[in-house]
């Protein structure tokens, strides 16, 4: 693989242009002074996969539903309603979703790690930091794979056309609002979902934003800020498992708000399937022969390596790499050892002359919309790097 040194975005920049994550808990830069290159081909076959995949999700998704396994994959009792309610209506649309990809440089083939489908991190990052690295770099010449804001954009219109085309948005679209809400604290989560917020205000939708814990629920009026406004959608940043879990009274409302069609919820509770490591087990069921998805079992593995994880583990946490004779060889700590596991051929990321490992995300929005990367140890957690990247173009010399 490949990759350049830039001038890094100061503290003060990036703090300017609204990431004020800048810095990790061991005082290290998070947003990492060098981007990876990757050539025209290689930018098509992250498109390519992540809609390939996607499409199997879809697929693996209906035979669940067909086939009553949500227990399976893990989804909450009551969140099945829910999740069984949003599959089958077409009006609660998928916004947006990234995919964890391994491989894709180097030759090395792209297979699937996971999908982040629900609350996925690293969107303003990828749509925003490394466009602005460019700027910073004078190398605004320099071509990337992020059209996020724009499919976005664009799948912010499908909730009103329900189609591919969105051309007649404006001729169906009626004054419809949103509500967009995350924790009070949390910068990361507060900055995303505004950022999300302005591209729904700029594709025409009038929205506003409130932290969840001043969000107002009625099964009868629907949602609404605090100022007892109603809004038609909400989008929290605020992930299904949690709401389960944590707030079950929430989730016994939403469910009748849901019945009684008060409001639409983004992203929708069917995503809660796709965030299921679970899933991985079915779509290798359904696929075993498909390029891009490793052997995924709900037991260990045989005579390959393979990591163990929790179906709604996150940041690498409570994981565990083992070799081709069942012998533990890295774990990870964390929080989510009451979730039941899976079982995954283990595979090697693309790694750097460092050591550095590592992994593709690509966002999804009706389509791949965009590529970033994260950089850190064999098992990927909260102190791991985003990298951007550049596409080179044949013929043309990189700056150096």
């Amino acid at each position: 693989m490949k990759t350049i040194k830039t001038k890094p975005l100061t503290k003060e920049q990036l703090s300017q242009i609204g990431l004020g994550w800048h810095t990790d808990n061991d005082g290290s830069d998070y947003i990492s002074d060098e981007l990876v290159v990757i050539s025209e081909a290689e930018a098509e076959a992250y498109y390519k996969a992540g809609n390939e995949v996607y499409d199997m999700f879809v697929e693996a998704g209906e035979y669940i539903i067909e086939n009553d396994l949500l227990h399976e994959i893990g989804i909450p009792f009551n969140l099945i309603p829910l999740v069984k309610m949003s599959w089958e209506n077409d009006v609660h649309w998928h916004l947006y979703g990234r995919f964890d990809f391994a491989g894709g440089l180097d030759g090395k083939p792209i297979q699937l790690i996971e999908f982040n489908a629900d609350t996925p991190t690293a969107l303003y990052e990828t749509a925003v930091i490394q466009w602005a690295m460019l700027q910073a770099n004078d190398m605004n010449e320099q071509r990337q794979f992020n059209n996020i804001t724009e499919a976005i954009g664009n799948n912010f219109k499908r909730l009103i056309t329900l189609s591919e085309d969105v051309s007649d948005f404006e001729e169906k679209y009626s004054e419809y609002k949103i509500l967009f809400s995350s924790i009070e604290g949390n910068n990361e989560e507060e900055v995303t979902t505004k950022f999300l917020q302005t591209i729904a205000r700029d594709v025409g939708f009038i929205n506003d934003f409130e932290h969840l814990d001043k969000v107002q629920f009625s099964e009868e009026e629907g949602i609404s800020n605090a100022s007892d406004e109603k809004f038609e959608y909400w989008f929290k940043l605020f992930p299904w498992e949690d709401i389960a879990i944590e707030e079950g009274d929430l989730a016994h409302i939403l469910r009748n708000i849901m019945q009684n069609q008060k409001a639409i919820i983004l992203n929708p509770a069917y995503t809660l399937m796709f965030q299921s490591k679970g899933m991985l087990k079915i779509l290798y069921d359904l696929f075993p022969d498909s390029p891009y998805l490793l052997e995924c079992r709900n037991e260990p593995l045989e005579g390959k390596k393979y990591i163990e994880k929790k179906i709604f583990g996150r940041e690498g946490n409570n994981s565990v790499i083992y070799d081709a004779n069942h012998e533990a060889i890295h774990t990870t700590e964390g929080p989510y050892e009451h979730y039941d596991s899976i079982y995954q051929e283990f595979v090697d990321l693309p790694q750097d002359e460092k050591g550095d490992f590592y992994q593709a995300g690509v966002f999804f929005a009706y389509e791949s919309c965009g590529l970033g990367y994260r950089k850190g140890g064999v098992i990927l957690d909260n102190l791991s790097k985003f990298v951007g990247h550049i596409i080179e173009e044949e013929g043309k010399l990189l700056p150096r």
